[in-house]
């Protein structure tokens, strides 16, 4: 990759398009990392077990899944800038439907919203990602899409504070007593119905306010022009590109790296918050921690972004990989404290990870880049599987994350061997890529 230095990453003459396509991965990290505290919000005042409320898991990234090959279809038929609209235009109902859903007090409403609300994400990400990479020469994708992904982590710090300060920290039925015990657990069912119905509002807020604020993006980016990449953006045969994409095992192996790369990431960054629990940690003083995963990630990603200039990709990737594995062991065995820090450093070997795969896997693929960021973006389903089976793990003695111990540890800090076999898939691609696939 050293000859690639002088290249320029982003030309002038797309500086403000590229800005403008950068800024939605701020606002897509932003209702990704609202939504995973919202899981323990969700589980508190509708009184859920782990299973039920990982439901909030599947159906967020079940809308990726769901909608990511009609996406790259809409934008094989009609441009990048108008699979970016309609995303927006998804994205603002979704998040608009909570309004309804809190009036009607109903999990399964809400569930439909943010499954709606991920159409529109599923859209941006369709689109966005090798919307990125086509705004330049593919020698530098990789480190343009990674520079673009840094916005990511601060759109999800944002709903990280956004959810700590406006919603969990708000939530009356997370309220204990001097003593430690559950105020709401103590309640007559009319007492409760109320408070239900004043931590639903709380919960509603933030997503309509995002509602209003994606309209604007909508109308923003609707009156700008937008550039083209006539080879990307070539109408492609579907059926001819897919045959070809699935003949590429540098693909094939890259959308199966990325699916176990996300559930490893959305099951680090939704159990961290029981993880802290286990620790007598409270739920509000949990999102420091969870606050504190972003940064680590966002310097990460800024170091990993700094050395693609200098190392393989899949070099790299591997090496980060092994470190994410070895941070893992430090959270299922090390004692206290000392657990909840390793699991925070996971987020750092994270960091790179999901724009560097798409980048490996998306590299060479021409006009079917397209179709092939749909089946990457689809990988995302993972972040709706592995939870659920991380939350039916913690369900093993009871709706408690001590209830009986594997290998001398907590069901909680055993279950984290789910993200340990992800990180290992993604290592032994890491180093596929650097010894056997031609990258640059």
């Amino acid at each position: 990759m050293n000859s690639n230095n002088k290249q320029s990453v982003v030309s002038k003459a797309v500086l403000v398009p590229f800005i403008l396509i950068t800024s939605l991965f701020a606002l897509w990290g932003l209702a990704n990392d609202m939504t995973n505290p919202m899981v323990r919000g969700f589980q508190k005042v509708l009184e859920l077990s782990n299973t039920q409320a990982s439901l909030v898991q599947l159906a967020f990234y079940g809308g990726y899944f769901t909608m990511a090959l009609p996406a790259a279809l809409f934008v094989n038929k009609f441009s990048y800038k108008k699979g970016v609209l309609l995303g927006l235009a998804l994205y603002s109902i979704g998040a608009l439907l909570f309004w309804p859903a809190a009036a009607k007090e109903s999990y399964g409403f809400f569930l439909a919203a943010l499954y709606i609300l991920t159409f529109g994400l599923a859209f941006l990400e369709t689109t966005a990602n090798p919307y990125i990479l086509s705004m330049g020469s593919e020698e530098t994708a990789t480190r343009r899409l990674n520079f673009a992904q840094m916005f990511n982590p601060m759109g999800s710090i944002l709903g990280l504070l956004i959810a700590q300060n406006f919603v969990l920290g708000a939530l009356r039925s997370d309220d204990v007593t001097e003593d430690g015990i559950p105020i709401y657990d103590t309640l007559s069912e009319a007492s409760k119905s109320l408070i239900r119905t004043s931590d639903l509002e709380i919960i509603r807020n933030p997503y309509v306010i995002l509602g209003v604020v994606v309209i604007f993006f909508f109308l923003l980016i609707s009156f700008i022009k937008m550039p083209q990449n006539k080879s990307q953006e070539a109408k492609v045969k579907f059926s001819a590109s897919i045959k070809r994409l699935w003949k590429e095992p540098k693909f094939v192996f890259g959308v199966i790296a990325q699916m176990f790369y996300i559930g490893a990431q959305i099951m680090c960054w939704t159990y961290v918050y029981q993880y802290a629990e286990t620790l007598g940690i409270d739920a509000q003083s949990a999102v420091w921690y969870g606050l504190a995963g972003y940064i680590f990630f966002l310097v990460g990603r800024t170091v990993g972004t700094a050395l693609l200039a200098k190392i393989n990709s899949g070099k790299l990737l591997m090496l980060f990989g092994f470190g994410a594995m070895l941070s893992l062991l430090g959270a299922i065995f090390l004692p206290g404290m000392l657990g909840i820090y390793a699991l925070l450093l996971t987020s750092f070997f994270m960091s790179i990870m999901f724009p560097t795969i798409y980048g490996i896997a998306l590299e060479g693929q021409g006009e079917d880049a397209k179709f092939g960021a749909a089946f990457l973006v689809m990988a995302i389903v993972g972040g709706a599987l592995l939870p659920y089976l991380q939350g039916y793990m913690l369900d093993f003695g009871g709706n408690g994350y001590e209830d009986v111990r594997f290998l001398g540890v907590s069901e909680m800090r055993f279950s984290f061997v789910l993200s340990f076999i992800c990180f290992f898939i993604v290592a032994i691609y890491g180093r596929k890529v650097y010894t056997s696939y031609q990258i640059k």
